[in-house]
């Protein structure tokens, strides 16, 4: 187990710098001269150079990498052209935002989807699994942000039941910050939970026509216990790998969710410095998004022996 763990995280890290070498060259293969559009093609060639020289894009590429590279390992994402702000500091605002409403959306999706799918899988061809497929597909098929705009008329327009607009963190609001989660974690909850219930019917259904199975009924083991202790740990890590593509898109930014509802989280942020030619933020926020996708996918590759016991073994 614990050589399992150091394998996966030694692994991580050459992936980490991969990514990051992916995000520099990726900016920097931009059309056009960043300076020049940060500066709103400002022909000042003095102010230009020293733009230049204060990003440090007057060196060679390998040079300008390294001295980036090093700047980041010690925290330094660089400055916000727009507002002068340090570019970890306006992740570090945003991140949260967004942190809370994902990790509500996804624990609420895995909870009505993993059991979704498992039914649908002990009830093949019959109505059950046939109503949780066909509201799965109706599910994939509608786009996020019109269901977050009905939301927002429903509940918002209509009943004036809950806030539209704006956000405040349960830290600091308690328990009457919740109402400004509630519809933002609906619409992601709702968009997400056709893939994992999917996938988790899907799975089990392999699972259930394993001799293993048969064995267990045969037996005479109760049903629930068929399902829950035997065939569960086994079809719940293909959907854990889903949980994690789902949980490490969602963290890296829901902007189209983030926008509709006007949230302040890290979507909007990188939305909003691609539109203002931020590149410093835009720069930061494609590390900040790849290397959480490293790292989520690192935890749930650490909780697969929670699940399979070949890999515990």
């Amino acid at each position: 187990m614990l050589s399992y763990a150091l394998k996966r995280i030694v692994m991580a890290l050459p992936t980490a710098l991969i990514v990051s070498l992916l995000v520099f060259v990726m900016i920097r293969l931009i059309p056009g001269d960043p300076v020049t559009l940060m500066l709103h093609d400002a022909t000042d060639p003095a102010l230009v150079q020293e733009m230049r020289a204060s990003l440090g894009l007057d060196q060679s590429m390998p040079r300008q990498f390294l001295s980036w590279s090093g700047k980041v390992l010690r925290g330094d994402l660089g400055n916000s052209v727009k507002t002068g702000e340090p570019v970890l500091e306006l992740i570090v605002q945003h991140f949260p935002v967004t942190a809370q409403i994902v990790l509500a959306a996804t624990l609420l999706s895995c909870l009505i989807a993993i059991p979704a799918g498992m039914v649908a899988a002990w009830r093949q061809n019959r109505w059950p699994d046939l109503s949780i497929v066909a509201g799965a597909i109706v599910l994939v098929s509608i786009p996020s942000f019109w269901v977050g705009i009905m939301l927002i008329w429903l509940f918002g327009v209509k009943l004036n039941w809950l806030p539209t607009f704006g956000f405040e963190s349960v830290a600091t609001g308690g328990w009457a910050a919740l109402q400004y989660m509630v519809l933002p974690v609906i619409a992601i909850t709702l968009t997400e939970i056709a893939a994992l219930s999917r996938m988790m019917r899907a799975s089990t259904i392999d699972v259930l026509r394993l001799e293993y199975i048969a064995h267990a009924r045969a037996k005479g083991l109760p049903e629930n216990r068929v399902m829950l202790r035997h065939a569960f740990p086994n079809a719940f890590g293909p959907t854990l790998t889903v949980i994690g593509l789902v949980l490490g898109h969602l963290l890296s930014g829901a902007a189209v969710t983030e926008t509709v509802f006007t949230l302040p989280g890290i979507g909007r942020l990188l939305v909003e410095s691609i539109y203002a030619r931020d590149y410093p933020v835009v720069q930061g926020c494609l590390l900040f998004v790849a290397l959480l996708y490293v790292f989520v996918n690192l935890v749930i590759d650490l909780l697969y022996p929670l699940f399979d016991p070949r890999i515990k073994l």
